[in-house]
């Protein structure tokens, strides 16, 4: 896979992208888009393409976690448990801000899509 180097709006753009593609009542993480991205190391931005899409409806942003299956972006939505009612909305039980079941309901975008 060849690295992204796309301005940081299109890299954002691409990340909703993905985001958009995550079926209800599953989840991956910030690591698994800049995988897919051909951008291994950017997970981090991938975070802050998350932060950014809030506002944004047709983003599911609270379907990305940690690769943990950590809420670590729950800060960023309108409540503090805002993020966990979305996924709670759609079966995906959550104890002490972490995916229950994370193995079984990751979604991997290297395996789901292709390039």
């Amino acid at each position: 896979m060849q690295k992204n180097t796309e301005s940081p709006s299109t890299f954002f753009n691409d990340v909703y992208e993905v985001v958009k593609l995550i079926p209800k009542g599953r989840v991956t993480s910030y690591g698994a888009i800049a995988r897919y991205l051909g951008t291994a190391k950017s997970s981090r931005t991938v975070g802050y393409a998350m932060n950014a899409a809030h506002a944004i409806p047709e983003i599911p942003a609270h379907r990305v976690v940690n690769r943990n299956g950590l809420l670590t972006g729950k800060h960023h939505f309108a409540t503090p448990t805002r993020m966990q009612e979305l996924l709670a909305s759609e079966g995906v039980k959550v104890v002490n801000d972490q995916v229950e079941c994370f193995s079984e309901l990751f979604w991997d975008p290297m395996r789901e899509l292709s390039l």
